[in-house]
Formats: structure tokens, sequence, C-alpha cells
């Protein structure tokens, strides 16, 4: 099937006021949405040029920099660690936004300095956009949206046998629903799918490198970590309040993707 309605459903009410006031999605019955991508930028400040030139909203939680886009919050830093590798080659081979129009959004970011790369076969409602330390990002286009640019998609790169496991266990751990889009499988939860294409070897961890891990937030934690600690699922850290007052935990997926579950703190400027 194509691409579902999910996005437009759970998306209207949050993003109706556009960029600047966006917030996650609702909830889904599991009490999860899509939070965040973790960059361990190597240059925050061009990071937070080409982020602010693409439309988002810059915060300083704790004085740490926070973009916000409608459907993700994207860190650039954690403690003093630098990361080492872009996206490509790892689980997590690329994000992805949606934006209103390609070639206007390409025109303005331009003009504003952000370097862009063609759409596969030089496709015109496709583009790509690199962060300066590698983090790849595909653009895609969506006319009927009203706003200029939101979150869409996370997509990992597995070998083929490990596919199926990889959608049963995010539907199944994040509360998702499994399906197909353009004939490839796809996991849909609020704010953004999970899509998953075929590697021909095996991709390495996302610990580490500048994308190192993506977040879920959570609205009940100690609820959702008894879930998943009953279904064998071990955390990599205790559960701690960070100093912004968010809970936060790790797992990581069985396939080598690190996950971030916060229960977020009112986020302030």
């Amino acid at each position: 099937m194509k691409t579902t309605v999910f996005a437009a459903l759970v998306l209207a009410s949050t993003l109706a006021a556009g960029t600047a006031v966006a917030q996650p999605a609702p909830f889904n019955d599991a009490g999860v949405t899509m939070g965040h991508w973790h960059l361990i930028s190597k240059d925050v400040e061009a990071n937070k040029k080409l982020f602010t030139s693409m439309g988002g909203k810059l915060f300083l939680p704790g004085g740490q920099p926070l973009m916000m886009f409608p459907g993700v919050y994207i860190n650039l830093t954690l403690g003093n660690e630098k990361g080492e590798g872009g996206s490509q080659g790892s689980v997590v081979n690329h994000v992805g936004f949606i934006v209103n129009n390609v070639q206007q959004r390409v025109a303005q970011w331009k003009a504003a300095g952000v370097a862009i790369l063609p759409g596969t076969n030089n496709r015109l409602d496709q583009a790509f956009v690199e962060t300066p330390d590698g983090v790849r990002i595909e653009i895609l286009e969506d006319r009927s949206q009203s706003i200029p640019i939101r979150h869409e998609h996370v997509h990992f790169w597995l070998v083929d046998s490990e596919i199926p496991k990889a959608v049963a266990w995010y539907a199944k751990t994040f509360g998702g629903t499994a399906g197909f889009r353009n004939d490839a499988p796809v996991v849909d939860l609020p704010g953004g799918q999970m899509r998953f294409a075929k590697a021909d070897i095996r991709q390495v961890p996302t610990r580490g490198r500048v994308l190192d891990h993506i977040g879920f937030d959570l609205k009940d934690h100690p609820a959702f970590i008894r879930k998943i600690e009953a279904e064998g699922i071990k955390l990599d850290e205790p559960v701690r309040k960070s100093p912004t007052g968010n809970v936060i935990t790790y797992i990581t997926d069985p396939w080598g993707t690190r996950i971030e579950l916060i229960e977020r703190a009112p986020l302030t400027q």
C-alpha cells in the first residue's frame, strides 16, 4: 500500500500552528510517540545553522542545543563525546523529513547556504541533505501538507532475513502498526515511520557514531519499562533523571540501534 494516513491523523492537532510551536505527536495506545534523533556533532554551530535554515527552532534546555521540528527533536551534543562516522554504513542509514514542495524548499535552503544533493535519478519530488558530519537526511514531498516541513521517517538497513524480525519487534515493543509503503515494510508510530530496506551485509551499530541513537517519548516511563522488561528486553543502564528533569534510560535493539526511552519534562527555552 502507499504511505498510510496515520501521519495526517496523529499530527493534525499538534502541527496546525506550524513549526515554531510544534510538539511531538500524541501518544499511541502503548504510550509512545516519536521523540528525537541524537547527534554527537563535531561542529555544533554548523549544525545549528543548518537546521535553523531548514525551519527548526532552537531551544537550550540546561544550556544544551536542541532543535525542534514538527514531530521530532534533534539533540546536537552528548556530554563531551564526539561521534565518528556518518549515518551511511550504520544500521540507521538515514532519517527523513517531508515538505510541502521540494523544489521551493530546496531553493530556499540553498539561498541560506544549505548544500543539497539531488533526488535519486534526479527526481524532483526528492532531495537529500547531509549534515556537516555526515548524517544523511532524505527530503520527500507531500503537496497536501499545510506546513513547510515535518519529521517523516527513520530508515533502517538490515540484511534481508532480519527485516521481518525487526518489523515485528518494533511493532510489538512500541505499539506500532506494521504495513507496507511502496511494497517495502514499515512500522507506523505517532510522529514517524520506521522503514526497513535490504542491506547486502550487516551494518554497524549506531552507538558512538554521529547519529548515536534515536529516541521515543513515553507517557508513563515506569509502566513502559515494566512492560518491556517483562518481554525480556534488558536496559543498557539504570533509569535516571537528567539535570533538566527528564526521566531516561536506554536499550539497544537486536540489530544495533541505540534507543533512548524518555519521559520528557516540560521544555523551556
